[in-house]
């Protein structure tokens, strides 16, 4: 559990490098640090557990047991609190990303990353693509389009016109 909890832990510290423009707060990795954390003390608690069986340590197996038990308690407290303020974590990561989409020019850093993340979750726009009508790069080209990145892969000779949406 410990090896397949540190594995998870590195997969999210790692993919928030390609997010990081999205998730500007810090804070963001906190969930992933703790992850690795939790790990680390669950293989120092498995390793307990096992010394405490080998030597049929009724101490050990007891202190083994009350460690176990508020792992559980912090893991169902865990699940709460990110239930309760799964919300506010969708509001500032949306208010972020249509701060990102506002920069948009089409060259700079943000312009990659937003091609990236939609290219990769085959979206376009943080709701939708009616998203893009609202953001200035829009209003300067003049074009009536929203970028190559919201094109569905399948759709052929797609050149981002709000005219075929079906292939957005």
């Amino acid at each position: 559990a410990a090896a397949g909890l540190s594995y998870v832990g590195a997969y999210v510290i790692n993919t928030y490098k390609s997010y990081d423009n999205f998730l500007q707060d810090k804070y963001a990795l906190l969930p992933a640090v703790i992850i690795v954390c939790v790990a680390v003390v669950m293989f120092a608690i498995g390793l307990i557990g096992c010394c405490a069986t080998f030597r049929e340590s009724r101490v050990g197996l007891g202190l083994f047991l009350a460690i176990i038990l508020v792992i559980f308690i912090a893991e169902v407290s865990a699940f709460v609190l990110g239930f309760v303020y799964r919300e506010k974590v969708k509001t500032d990561v949306q208010g972020t990303m249509r701060s990102v989409f506002e920069k948009y020019d089409g060259k700079n850093s943000e312009s990659i990353v937003v091609n990236y993340l939609q290219e990769q979750l085959h979206c376009c726009g943080v709701k939708n693509y009616s998203d893009w009508t609202t953001t200035q790069w829009f209003n300067s080209t003049g074009n009536n389009s929203v970028p190559l990145s919201c094109c569905q892969q399948e759709a052929k000779n797609c050149t981002g016109h709000l005219d075929h949406p079906q292939d957005l």
